[in-house]
């Protein structure tokens, strides 16, 4: 097994989940099988209680594992299926650690960060490592392994000493040291300054590794002297990235010239686009591109299938609230105006959304509503058509007298990481003339990626499909909603999965697509 290793210096941020993904890229172009890992250093055991301010959305994996959004940068640049265990914390390795010692595996041993948490990370990657992820039966090629944080912070130094020694474990012409840094340029005097990239190689270099390639971020193309002066300084050759990477590896004998024919040619067709989609993404966490990272990508791949450029307006849900009409009329008037000319896609909580979800269906606007977006369709419809004002979702109202949506029997609230139904489920489709069905290409079933705890209420079915809310996707038994449709709407469909999950730059999501080609 060849591993790169990709690591980030100066700031965070810089993207070297990117870096990762693009050299993978490159790699499989050469004609290279390869797989990735993502290391995090912080001490969460998962992705899953992190709050999306902080650190972009949760990518859900086929084996229900809960992310950092980087795996799914990996999943869709690469077109590979990772597991759970290809994303490592340093609360996963503690605790593993932590349980191999009260197991007596230790056999006395004074457990300390050197041996034995280095030796578990490393370990860990070569046991991962081998797991085929693109359909094969044996190991991948090629191994890139994405470091988070920044050299120099304490929490990431376990790590960086554990690549030391791995360097030395797997021998010369395994592994090869990528650092991403910044060229930051000063306003003044508008040069490109290379201190901050030389000084993160200089403190790399203290625990004893070197980088073999330098992927520099800049706001324009680095100056040519720039180039220059990082190669004398840092001791790495310029440019041809694939060339030195092979070289390095000792993979030039049987890696090919990289064929970007079919990246190419879509990017190419995207620079050409002139007619335009405009979507209004309606959510609580507005502010922050990353915690709709997966959407925004399975937007744009089906724009692309479309042949439309993709424009996105962000609504605050909150600004749709009758509320915001008093206090920031502006911002209610600007949402509302949006709204009306858009197509609304429907996530997260509070009234903004129910009031979203009913100009949609009222309006014949198209509508996608994942995840909490069927729940809150659900809800809305029982409100509005059923005429229940009080129905709810009892994760919002545990008292209402129509819930709606009601916590999963098999789920519980007590704790909140891992608490929840996640990872690749098999949908049935009831009604085979459905939108959704035809999209899928009139298959019996699909298999698509979950992470919820609450579900529509299946004693209120019967009343939702009398009056024009179609159940037309289940699970096994029969009992358990997973799509919903108004047949008679131009494009109305709510989803308990995550179809972004699985969407790809060649295999866009077929509710997606769906979407932007309305009416079917």
């Amino acid at each position: 097994m060849k591993y790169v290793v990709v690591m980030g210096g100066v700031i965070s941020g810089l993207g070297k989940g990117v870096t990762a993904s693009s050299i993978g890229v490159v790699l499989k172009a050469c004609g290279l099988r390869v797989t990735s890992i993502k290391i995090d250093p912080y001490f969460n055991a998962d992705a899953g209680t992190i709050s999306p301010h902080e650190h972009g959305e949760v990518f859900v994996l086929d084996d229900g594992g809960e992310a950092d959004l980087d795996l799914g940068n990996y999943e869709r640049f690469l077109d590979i299926k990772l597991t759970r265990d290809h994303s490592i914390t340093a609360g996963k390795i503690h605790h593993y650690v932590y349980e191999k010692e009260r197991r007596g595996d230790y056999l006395g041993q004074t457990v300390q960060v050197i041996p034995h948490i280095t030796n578990e990370i490393q370990d860990w990657i070569e046991r991962v490592a081998i797991v085929p992820v693109d359909g094969e039966v044996d190991p991948a090629d090629v191994c890139i392994i994405e470091l988070g944080g920044t050299i120099g912070d304490i929490e990431s130094t376990q790590f960086i000493e554990a690549f030391s020694q791995f360097s030395y474990r797997v021998g010369a012409g395994n592994l090869c040291v990528v650092h991403v840094g910044l060229v930051p340029v000063l306003n003044v005097v508008g040069e490109q300054k290379t201190k901050p990239t030389q000084n993160s190689i200089r403190k790399l270099r203290e625990y004893g590794l070197t980088p073999n390639i330098i992927a520099c971020r800049c706001t324009k193309e680095l100056e040519r002297s720039v180039k220059e002066k990082l190669s004398l300084f840092c001791h790495v050759p310029d440019q041809k990235a694939h060339e030195a990477i092979l070289k390095v590896l000792n993979l030039g004998s049987v890696a090919g010239e990289p064929n970007l024919e079919e990246w190419t040619a879509r990017a190419d067709l995207y620079d050409t686009l002139q007619e335009t989609v405009r979507i209004a993404m309606v959510g609580k966490y507005t502010g922050v591109s990353d915690t709709y990272l997966s959407v925004m990508k399975a937007l744009l791949h089906a724009c692309i299938a479309c042949g439309r450029k993709l424009v996105v307006d962000w609504v605050p849900s909150t600004d749709l609230e009758d509320s915001t009409a008093t206090v920031a009329p502006d911002a209610y008037n600007t949402a509302w105006s949006l709204l009306r000319y858009l197509v609304a896609l429907e996530r997260e909580v509070l009234e903004g959304k129910i009031l979203a979800v009913k100009y949609a269906r009222e309006n014949d606007v198209p509508f996608l509503g994942i995840c909490l977006g069927m729940q809150l369709t659900a809800v809305e419809f029982a409100r509005h058509v059923l005429k229940l004002p009080d129905a709810n979702s009892t994760e919002f109202d545990a008292e209402t007298e129509n819930p709606c949506v009601t916590i999963m029997p098999e789920c519980s609230n007590e704790g909140k990481g891992g608490t929840m139904r996640r990872g690749s489920k098999r949908i049935f489709f009831k009604v085979a003339g459905s939108k959704s069905a035809k999209l899928y290409g009139s298959v019996s079933h699909i298999d698509e990626r979950f992470r919820h705890r609450y579900q529509v209420n299946p004693n209120m079915v019967q009343l939702f499909e009398n009056s024009g809310l179609q159940v037309v996707g289940t699970d096994k038994t029969g009992e358990r909603v997973q799509i919903v449709e108004i047949p008679n709407h131009r494009f109305f469909v709510g989803v308990q999965f995550h179809p972004e999950f699985k969407s790809r730059p060649s295999k866009p999501s077929a509710l997606f697509v769906g979407k932007l080609l309305k009416p079917l």
